[in-house]
């Protein structure tokens, strides 16, 4: 059996400079200019792997890299999902420079999630130089618009998951390295309200107040969650009004929903597009619905993670499993019945927040789990 935890440490100078080759592209989701740039370096990376590239061009965002590692055998291989995109603004890294302290790196979209870009290639490299490369494919894709909800991706996701018998999302790991084996599907909802104008003196009898309106939807939408079932409705962002002195004519909220179960979506979204105005004039429209489906510990899941964690044992891992409220792409590929695990990156903390960090020592050592997984799946 190779020692993949002694190949991957004596490498973990490498992975550390390129993963700071890969946080020091900023690739904000909405710069579609910005991400491409990733995608080029990600692609160089591949080539010198060895991979087959396609890159499909995107259309409001950059373009997805599939990479592929064709193997001996045709037929189902092993999907990697990774995406490039951040939720940073470009100029950030002017603001907080990649800083490497007591074992982490800190810098945007480090962990969350270019680190398991470097993992990914990290693995393939390390099978290819320990001859341990499977005999089936190994395909990675690297998708650029995951922080808004794959809208773009989606179709590529699904068509490569289709043709596969694994797919390893290498979204960051639980604290300690827990896998995800459960996730909260995740949608939302725009909610517009018209009223009428008017002046809030002279004609305020004349007026619709469409915040009023709008606080009686709110309070609405707020008690359609439950906590037992594991349904989350949140009014995030509302905008309405112009001035003090006007009867506002319109009022905006977007809304957060997170559902455990499937049957949660069809109670959440009939509920909202049955939403009725309270006040006399006002009307509402409603846009918006489920994105992505939760990921169920069903038996299949609790299959393919025992799966794993036998294989990881055998390593030298003790694998662990625990759910999340976050979605991913493995959301999709889960809810296709095709095995999928999830969180297979880096170790860290602070995603989306100005304390990312990776815990550098992860980077071997998740590497190393992920060869095994790779070569003996």
């Amino acid at each position: 059996m190779p020692d993949f935890k002694a190949y991957f440490s004596a490498r973990l100078d490498n992975a550390t400079t390129l993963l700071q080759d890969f946080v020091e592209i900023e690739s904000p989701s909405h710069d579609k200019t910005a991400v491409n740039r990733m995608a080029q370096r990600v692609v160089q990376e591949a080539l010198a792997r060895g991979a087959n590239i396609e890159r499909k061009p995107g259309s409001e965002f950059g373009d997805q890299v599939i990479a592929r590692w064709p193997g001996a055998k045709t037929g189902q291989g092993i999907l990697m999902l990774c995406h490039m995109d951040t939720v940073w603004p470009l100029g950030t890294l002017a603001e907080r420079p990649v800083r490497i302290q007591d074992g982490r790196m800190y810098a945007p979209g480090a962990y969350d999630m270019k680190a398991g870009i470097v993992i990914c290639l990290e693995a393939v490299l390390g099978l290819q130089a320990l001859d341990r490369m499977p005999a089936s494919p190994i395909t990675l894709l690297c998708t650029a618009d995951e922080e808004t909800g794959s809208l773009e991706s989606r179709a590529t996701i699904e068509a490569l998951a289709a043709e596969s018998r694994l797919v390893l999302c290498m979204e960051p790991a639980l604290p300690g390295g827990v896998l995800k084996t459960a996730r909260k599907g995740v949608g939302g909802f725009d909610i517009h309200i018209y009223g009428r104008a008017a002046h809030a003196g002279a004609d305020h009898q004349k007026g619709i107040n469409a915040i009023e309106e709008m606080a009686h939807q709110v309070l609405a939408l707020q008690k359609l969650t439950r906590y037992d079932s594991g349904t989350t409705v949140n009014v995030g962002v509302i905008k309405g009004g112009s001035a003090s002195n006007v009867v506002p004519a319109e009022c905006h909220i977007e809304v957060d929903f997170r559902v455990s179960q499937m049957d949660e979506v069809e109670r959440v979204t009939t509920a909202v597009h049955e939403l009725k105005p309270h006040l006399d004039g006002a009307r509402i429209e409603i846009e918006g619905g489920l994105n992505r489906p939760p990921m169920v510990r069903d038996a299949l899941m609790e299959r393919t993670f025992r799966h794993a964690a036998e294989i990881a044992h055998r390593h030298g891992f003790d694998l662990q499993e625990a759910s999340t409220g976050g979605a991913s792409d493995a959301n999709f590929t889960a809810a296709m019945h095709i095995p999928t695990l999830d969180g297979l990156g880096a170790d860290g903390d602070g995603g989306h927040a100005i304390t990312e960090h990776v815990i550098l020592a992860s980077l071997p050592a998740r590497a190393a789990l992920l060869a095994a997984l790779l070569s003996e799946w």
